[in-house]
């Protein structure tokens, strides 16, 4: 049986207290997800400046490389990965040496992306990964679709978020689009991770549906990250 991936989605601005609290709070949960071997983490902050986002996605680096390196100390073998990808911003991504980025829906190509890596400073440099993860907002399976046939010659994208699924409980007015269009959407060459009111309840019925994974926010900030974890892959 394969391993459900876990994709999880920051939000600072949920959590209580002042700015610096916050960004305490999120940095101790990237930890948190890290420790429980979360596949992905995706740093949405878009209303920090750029400044103040390289410096947290820096943070957020070191957090998951500590974690990653006591690991590998204590089991003396290499553990799997958490990659972290940036919201949007692939300049941020290549300064910081983050794994990838994240495309919303409207955004620039993955082609473009790929070809602003390929031509960074930072590749040159070794700083970062020769090659961006790079995942992308899908609302429908022709989206995928399309996502996929880009994919297959390595210029398009790794991973498509596939949302909403489900009625959203903070945005009762969206339609979900249902497990039904979940599955065509998982006919593709692409993984798809099921977004959008899935709950642990809802999470298994994603994966039979043919979802490679489960992404959320709270699924992840407002539970034990390696509770969610144990009980989603099984």
């Amino acid at each position: 049986m394969r391993r459900a991936l876990l994709y999880y989605i920051t939000d600072r601005a949920s959590f209580p207290g002042d700015e610096s609290s916050r960004r305490r709070t999120l940095l101790a949960k990237v930890a948190e997800a890290a420790r429980a071997r979360v596949d992905y983490i995706q740093l949405r902050e878009k209303d920090l400046s750029t400044r103040d986002l390289e410096s947290l996605a820096s943070a957020a680096l070191s957090a998951i490389r500590e974690v990653q390196l006591d690991a590998e100390l204590r089991t003396e073998k290499r553990e799997p990965r958490t990659a972290l990808l940036i919201n949007s911003r692939t300049d941020v991504a290549l300064a910081t040496a983050a794994e990838g980025v994240h495309l919303p829906a409207n955004s620039v190509s993955p082609a473009e992306v790929r070809r602003a890596w390929d031509l960074s400073g930072c590749r040159a440099e070794k700083l970062g990964p020769a090659r961006a993860v790079i995942s992308v907002s899908c609302h429908n399976p022709a989206e995928v679709r399309e996502a996929a046939i880009d994919g297959a010659d390595l210029a398009g994208a790794d991973l498509a978020l596939f949302a909403p699924v489900f009625e959203k409980k903070y945005f009762p007015n969206t339609s979900p689009l249902g497990l039904e269009a979940l599955h065509q959407a998982c006919q593709h060459r692409i993984p798809v991770f099921a977004l959008g009111g899935v709950t642990l309840d809802r999470a298994a019925a994603c994966l039979e549906a043919g979802a490679a994974g489960i992404a959320g926010i709270r699924l992840f900030q407002d539970h034990d990250i390696a509770s969610i974890a144990r009980r989603v892959r099984g």
